[in-house]
């Protein structure tokens, strides 16, 4: 009666096997050379030109308009941002050949990235001449305390590392840097040269508009020195004075090694200098950076371009602002569209736009509505690799310089603004919330392998032999608890399990019902322990909030009353997906939870550690009562079974983790996203 659990366990072998051993397969030759052919400017080798006239990558081929892209991070999962140093090259040397795979002409990183990742970009474009992978380096702010009360941009500390990085920044990419060790950082001997293949450089990051507002006030007064190459303008704000000043540095440190690319700097919706009334939020249409303030001299042929990170779905004015549903994609009206053109025609008569950040998440969990059925979350992974790529053709149809999709691969870090107060946040990136749609962008997944010793498994010789009950397994990993209940005679009507998470009074504190009858799962949570509470202020939060029990919800938007009087909005998760959720299978569904098996007698529902409480997982860290909730440590769950009257209990135990293994591979419908790679970039 072990068929079940060898399955079981030939699945989970044969996962892993696939993930680490599978290859996309091989690139075809491009119609025609993307092989790096810079021109002479003013005594400068000029790989790539932008201004009024558009984006302009040169190749053996002619001029490149259009850059598809996809943006790498700078971690693993298990690992934080800062612990860059510790990722090996052989990681890049699979990453960016499967990227070439894709027909990916284009990676953006945000700041510098371990030796490894430059030698292994060289050494794959020196092995693909005609197809190589071009390089968009970004300067990230080394020191952001920027956002803090009373601080500005011009701050010493903040200004000088920033000033250091980019020095640090142009050696690097020039294989002429040795770095010292140091918290926070990638560091090591960088001795090859990738300059050939780099398009362009982005400065800054996300700018907080409070904190651009600060820095506008208190340095207003702050001396500026026209450069050689960027120079602000004279309504540039203090701001936009400090990034000219830093444009310039880099531009500077370019010339005097003979190169010139466009610079950019960096920015987002919220602080673009456009005016959004109907914004709900007023934090989030503050004054902002306009990038037409820092533009460069003849001195610098390379020229800027206007670089935005924009999703479809934040902030909230692209869903009532006059005049954005004029503009038609596909034959409809679509917002997202008419918010990108809005912002091209800005910037038309200086610069191309380029989308250097964009995307959807395949996430169970979503944390906002957007236009067009684009929301933060809850979509499958074809349907998220099929908006990114409809995306991408928009964005060239509309005229843009690219569009660098977020991001190669699932980041286990990441935090979201309706399920951070849920969780122990210096330990976030040792699981992988299915509820928390900022960790699940990745074109490739990062899929959590099983935890070593969290199994419990009940065999037929365990179990009454006149009872309803098999065979019961349940095992977990970093995102789900699993459990097969597989039934001696027939199937029951219905299935109710009922979990102790909580310790104290044995009571249930989740519950999950499925109605086989009716085709439909659902979860629950006890009044008391509903997560919504720590999310917002409003009370009653929802209608019936003194019932007993509570749907499983996500809060996806607060009420507001601008432009006009709204309700706040939520994600029913706990109304279950029914499907399969084996990768390797043809009907495959990313975001189901349960499923049944008819031939086997079989119950199967994977559960995600935050859907039973748990704001670490990995310490057995569970959400007690209250607000802020009481965070309590517990040695297990109680699982209590009862199906169609006939009862059962499991206590389930885990060890507490510090590394968890995971395999990755290519997420399901990312064909779609390779053909429009293909197609923009041939």
């Amino acid at each position: 009666m072990l068929e079940l659990r060898r399955v079981l366990s030939a699945a989970l072998v044969s996962a892993v096997v696939l993930a680490s051993t599978s290859c996309m397969s091989e690139p075809e030759h491009p119609s025609t050379s993307w092989g790096p052919t810079p021109v002479q400017i003013g005594g400068l080798s000029v790989l790539a030109e932008s201004d009024r006239d558009g984006f302009r990558l040169h190749t053996s081929s002619g001029d490149k308009g259009f850059l598809p892209g996809v943006n790498l991070g700078s971690t693993l999962p298990t690992l934080q941002p800062g612990e860059v140093g510790q990722i090996p090259a052989e990681h890049y040397r699979r990453w960016i050949s499967q990227m070439g795979d894709l027909g990916i002409r284009v990676v953006r990183v945000y700041t510098l990235l371990p030796p490894g990742f430059y030698a292994e970009l060289a050494a794959y474009n020196e092995a693909h001449p005609v197809s190589p992978i071009y390089l968009v380096q970004g300067a990230y702010l080394p020191n952001e305390e920027y956002v803090d009360p009373g601080r500005s941009l011009y701050d010493p500390e903040i200004d000088d590392s920033f000033s250091a990085e980019i020095r640090d920044l142009s050696a690097a990419v020039h294989g002429d840097l040795v770095r010292e060790e140091a918290p926070g950082r990638a560091w090591g001997t960088y001795d090859v040269d990738v300059s050939a293949w780099v398009a362009s450089w982005i400065i800054g990051v996300e700018w907080d508009g409070s904190a651009v507002q600060r820095t506008n006030r208190i340095s207003a007064q702050a001396a500026y020195t026209p450069g050689r190459f960027f120079v602000a303008g004279q309504r540039a704000t203090a701001t936009e004075r400090w990034i000219a000043k830093h444009m310039d540095e880099i531009a500077t440190l370019e010339a005097e090694r003979g190169v010139s690319v466009p610079v950019a700097m960096a920015n987002w919706p919220t602080a673009d200098p456009l005016e959004h009334p109907s914004e709900p939020l007023d934090r989030e249409d503050l004054p902002g950076v306009d990038a037409n303030h820092v533009l460069p001299t003849a001195a610098w042929p390379g020229g800027t371009f206007a670089s935005f990170h924009a999703y479809p779905y934040y902030p909230d004015f692209q869903r009532y602002q006059d005049g954005l549903d004029e503009t038609l994609w596909a034959g409809e009206p679509d917002r997202y569209a008419g918010y990108l053109k809005s912002l091209k025609d800005h910037f038309a008569d200086t610069m191309p736009l380029l989308v250097t950040e964009y995307g959807v998440p395949a996430s169970l969990g979503s944390a906002h509505i957007g236009t067009n059925g684009r929301d933060q979350g809850g979509h499958s992974e074809p349907e998220a690799m099929e908006m990114n790529a409809e995306m991408m053709r928009m964005m060239e149809d509309l005229g843009l310089g690219g569009a660098f999709v977020f991001v190669w691969a699932d980041e286990w870090f990441k935090r979201t603004w309706n399920t951070m107060e849920h969780q122990v946040g210096e330990r976030r990136q040792l699981w992988h919330d299915p509820l928390t749609n900022e960790q699940w962008f990745g074109l490739v997944a990062t899929d959590p392998a099983p935890l070593v010793d969290a199994a419990v498994e009940e065999l037929p010789e365990d179990l009454p032999t006149d009872g309803a009950y098999e065979y019961l397994y349940t095992w977990a990993d970093a995102s789900w608890v699993h459990l097969d209940i597989k039934f001696r005679d027939e199937l029951p009507e219905r299935l109710v399990l009922d979990a102790d998470v909580v310790p104290g009074a044995k009571r249930a504190d989740y519950r999950v019902s499925v109605d086989r009858v009716a085709g439909s799962a659902r979860l629950e949570v006890r009044r008391a322990l509903d997560p919504i509470r720590l999310d917002t202020p409003m009370r009653p939060y929802v209608e019936d909030m003194d019932a007993p029990w509570h749907l499983y919800r996500l809060i996806t938007n607060q009420s507001y009353e601008k432009p006009a009087p709204h309700p706040a909005e939520y994600q029913d998760v706990g109304e279950l997906v029914e499907g399969i959720w084996d990768p390797k299978s043809p009907d495959y569904v990313s975001t189901s939870t349960w499923q049944v098996n008819q031939e086997h007698r079989t119950i199967s529902l994977r559960i995600p550690w935050s859907m039973l409480g748990f704001a670490d997982p990995s310490s057995r860290i569970a959400l007690g009562e209250g607000v802020p909730a009481e965070l309590v440590e517990v040695d297990g769950i109680t699982f209590r079974f009862d199906a169609d009257g006939a009862r059962h209990e499991q206590v389930f135990t885990w060890p507490t983790w510090n590394r968890a293994d995971y395999t990755e591979r290519p997420k399901q419908g990312i064909e779609v996203l390779e053909q429009a790679f293909r197609e923009l970039a041939p």
